[in-house]
């Protein structure tokens, strides 16, 4: 008997993803999901053939998801498709990590990546005309978490609360669920506005909480010793679904950053429908007129949607990502034709558009990025 090593971690990922978005992944009572049970199955099969003993039931292959990295052979992961330290499980939050979403996002049915795209197109055919879907989104990307009080309170709100755009998005929440609050309180990142947890899922016990290095929110690479909102009371609290927190809402604020430079600079952008920060760029000058904005943690898994790329292609990452040598160059070594694509920060995004010698760069060749720390 073999497996497929990579598949058997695809598969492993598309399923524990599934099972995030409905519950916690703490513990599961016989029959498990069908889905669940094809990966455990797998999985001892694996270990029989390696001659390992394997996971005895589904909640402790969750704790060897949580514990053992990507890279373990026992996942026989290929070496260049994932940042080999990553879990599937976050340690502390014990849900699906975002190398668990991109990863389950790379499979055939694009996973949850896919779904997001599918409820943002079934938004655009309800909301009927551009304007409309533009600010409906837009309320969606600024509004991860709504209360109730926030439709009858306009100074709450942080994005254009009307009864027209709530009745095009209401759809698109879902009840808060249990397993994101501590004794009932929910905790949101001060960075990234989306859902968190102290390290142990304790229930803060001042008024505020403040994050550290054990603190998992939903973008999980938040800066620490920030100071966390809490919703005590979360009666009315919806949360806009999954898929659309981790695939529109998380990289919204870079989106944000690029589109001000791109206006700043004059230069001319239209969005592509069906895509996920995906815009036309207009102007002369420019090396690249196909711009995409995202914010991920596995660079092997974005290079790879730019494989096929039909022409110069720009990808805007995070500043952070994208000073970062490791992160570079294991973004460019999974490209067979690197010299089409340009990887960058929202810095000197345009100067860096009108520069064809920066497409395809060696990390090593730019001054600025000599020096910097493997992430």
């Amino acid at each position: 008997m073999t497996s497929d090593g990579g598949a058997l971690l695809s598969e492993i990922a598309e399923s524990l993803s599934e099972l995030g978005e409905k519950t916690d992944l703490k513990s599961f009572l016989l029959p498990y999901p069908a889905v669940a049970q094809r990966a455990l199955d797998r999985m001892v099969l694996r270990c029989i053939d390696l001659g390992l003993e394997p996971p005895k039931s589904l909640p402790e292959l969750i704790e060897w998801c949580r514990h053992r990295s990507v890279g373990d052979r026992i996942f026989e992961s290929p070496p260049a498709l994932l940042l080999p330290e990553a879990t599937l499980v976050h340690p502390e939050g014990l849900l699906p990590t975002r190398t668990c979403l991109e990863l389950a996002s790379a499979g055939t049915d694009g996973g949850p990546e896919e779904e997001a795209r599918e409820l943002l197109a079934e938004l655009a055919s309800r909301c009927g005309s551009e304007e409309r879907f533009h600010r409906s989104r837009q309320f969606l990307a600024l509004n991860p978490v709504v209360r109730g009080r926030e439709r009858f309170d306009r100074r709450l709100g942080k994005g254009a609360w009307s009864k027209e755009i709530w009745s095009q998005v209401r759809g698109l929440y879902r009840p808060l669920p249990r397993f994101l609050t501590a004794d009932g309180t929910l905790l949101l990142c001060a960075t990234c506005r989306l859902p968190a947890l102290l390290s142990g899922r304790r229930v803060p016990d001042r008024r505020t909480a403040v994050s550290g290095p054990e603190t998992w929110c939903e973008r999980e690479t938040c800066p620490p010793a920030l100071s966390m909102e809490l919703i005590r009371t979360t009666d009315g609290v919806l949360l806009l679904a999954k898929p659309l927190r981790n695939f529109l809402s998380l990289p919204f604020p870079l989106e944000q950053a690029v589109l001000a430079e791109l206006n700043r600079a004059a230069v001319g952008h239209q969005a592509q429908p069906g895509e996920l920060g995906a815009y036309r760029l207009q102007g002369a000058g420019l090396a690249a007129h196909r711009l995409h904005i995202h914010d991920r943690v596995q660079p092997a898994l974005l290079a790879d949607r730019f494989v096929g790329a039909a022409g110069p292609v720009a990808v805007v990452v995070p500043e952070e990502l994208a000073r970062c040598t490791r992160y570079r160059t294991t973004f460019f070594q999974a490209l067979p034709d690197p010299d089409r694509v340009l990887l960058t920060g929202p810095v000197d995004l345009v100067t860096r558009l009108c520069d064809a010698r920066a497409f395809g760069e060696c990390p090593l060749d730019e001054p600025e990025m000599r020096g910097e720390a493997d992430a």
